[in-house]
């Protein structure tokens, strides 16, 4: 029989509801239902094992993803990447210890990669009980830092694209210390997801050391990507370069100071807020970013749409609506820069 998510199923959708109710307790049924007839699609469409070992690997690491930051989920994080290899005696080390400190006692909590180096740092400076630890199993550099082992906020990965996910979608700001290439990695992930609209917009902070690691990184970036035109120059609003780790959780405060988070619903972008904007600081807004406005369209503020009745904890904020043409992600950084100034 052939396995349809457009047509009945007829036999298979009555075994599905019977499923459901010996199972009980499914939220979003709806969605579970595709999920079982995705994999029930996967049973008749693929026979290369491993294609399938990939697909339920990657659904499991995810569903338990979901399971131990779901609880967390009204607090606000902050995802730190960095080298595995910097020593607890070092400068930089020290500094993560007193930046993921300062962010703890603001109200944060931390998600490192869980390994030694940066990776323990941020877990050392937030403490046990505030950190998420995110590792990946590898040959080498890769075990549970001391501060996570046998955390139940500890999760291992067989797969570098699920656990990137988790830094990034789990995250309200990230924060990258100097480290080799799986630390580029990363932070070249946040960048492209950022500047493309993947993931919400966040503050991006790289936090330099005293011989500017990130700062010949800035130069490389101005001369060989910009002057040769493959980013624009409202791309550099997605991220923020300081050696000093104080300006640095600054950054990620000021940037949730009025805005809250956004959502898209029916090709309008909705703002929500933690305050109200008056209407003259609106029409300053309409003034000074004329390019992120359809033509002809003006920014409403108001109250939540009925889209938005899965997040009732939300309702209540107020709100500014546009229509987004989906093209300037770095200067939509900006727009929310200059509301957090009114």
């Amino acid at each position: 029989m052939e396995v349809s998510f457009s047509r009945p199923n007829e036999e298979i959708d009555r075994l599905i509801d019977r499923l459901f109710e010996l199972t009980g307790g499914i939220h979003h049924p709806k969605i579970i239902r595709e999920m079982v007839l995705s994999s029930l699609k996967l049973g008749q469409e693929i026979d290369y094992l491993a294609d399938l070992k990939l697909v339920n690997r990657t659904l499991r690491e995810m569903r338990y993803t979901a399971k131990v930051f779901g609880p967390y989920r009204h607090k606000k994080k902050v995802t730190i990447f960095g080298s595995a290899r910097t020593a607890p005696d070092e400068e930089m080390y020290q500094k993560c210890v007193r930046f993921s400190r300062m962010l703890v006692e603001k109200g944060y909590m931390i998600i490192t990669g869980g390994g030694p180096g940066i990776m323990q740092a941020g877990n050392e400076g937030a403490g046990c009980e505030e950190s998420f630890a995110v590792n990946i199993r590898l040959p080498f550099e890769q075990a549970p830092n001391p501060v996570m082992l046998r955390n139940p906020r500890l999760i291992t990965y067989k797969y570098f694209f699920n656990r990137k996910v988790a830094f990034v979608k789990e995250a309200d700001a990230v924060a990258v210390f100097p480290g080799g290439f799986g630390t580029l990695d990363e932070a070249m992930e946040v960048f492209t997801l950022v500047q493309t609209g993947k993931t919400s917009p966040k503050p991006l902070i790289l936090v330099d050391d005293q011989e500017g690691y990130w700062e010949r990184f800035f130069e490389f970036v101005k001369q060989s990507l910009l002057v040769k035109g493959f980013i624009s120059g409202e791309d550099f609003s997605i991220f923020t370069i300081t050696k000093d780790e104080q300006e640095a959780a600054e950054v990620i405060e000021t940037f949730y100071r009025v805005y809250h988070s956004l959502r898209f619903i029916d090709h309008r972008l909705v703002i929500r807020l933690n305050k109200e904007l008056l209407p003259e600081q609106i029409v300053t807004l309409e003034e000074e970013f004329p390019e992120l406005i359809r033509e002809g369209e003006r920014i409403f503020p108001c109250n939540a749409f009925p889209e938005e009745i899965d997040e009732p904890d939300l309702a209540h904020l107020p709100r500014l609506s546009l229509h987004f043409d989906h093209h300037h992600y770095g200067l939509l950084l900006a727009f929310i820069h200059r509301i957090n100034t009114f």
